[in-house]
């Protein structure tokens, strides 16, 4: 072997090491994220599916023309998350969104089945509703 490829043939083995070595030895699990969309009437997915004590992030958009909530009082009562979260979504579990706003919550879901619906006027009359189901 010349010297020119012990060299090439060392430095290969070298960034080889240095490479498994820089990467960590317990990488933190990717988040899971569920992109709901508030629309007139609509609410997509409106029949969402979770898994109980599994973290996620839940990506409110309203794409309607006005504005929409997205009310799970039970839901969001019985699921764990961040002081600062619950208090936006106050007592009543309420997530509202002017035309256009979007919102991350993320908490960890607890087992059951759970009515969402739109408070505004009419809205849920019109098909604002759905459930979340938490497995």
């Amino acid at each position: 072997m010349t010297v020119f490829k012990k060299r090439v043939a060392l430095a290969m083995a070298s960034l080889s090491l240095s490479l498994a070595f820089s990467a960590p030895l317990s990488a933190e699990p990717a988040l899971a994220a569920t992109r709901i969309v508030l629309a007139n009437f609509s609410f997509t997915p409106s029949d969402l599916r979770l898994e109980a004590g599994k973290p996620v992030t839940l990506h409110f958009v309203n794409e309607g023309s006005g504005g929409h909530n997205f009310v799970a009082p039970e839901f969001f009562a019985a699921a764990s998350m961040d002081e600062a979260v619950r208090s936006r979504l106050g007592k009543k579990g309420v997530v509202e969104l002017e035309k256009g706003a979007a919102l991350d919550v993320t908490l960890t879901p607890k087992a059951g089945t759970y009515p969402v619906k739109c408070t505004h006027f009419l809205h849920a009359g019109f098909g604002m509703t759905g459930t979340i189901t938490v497995r």
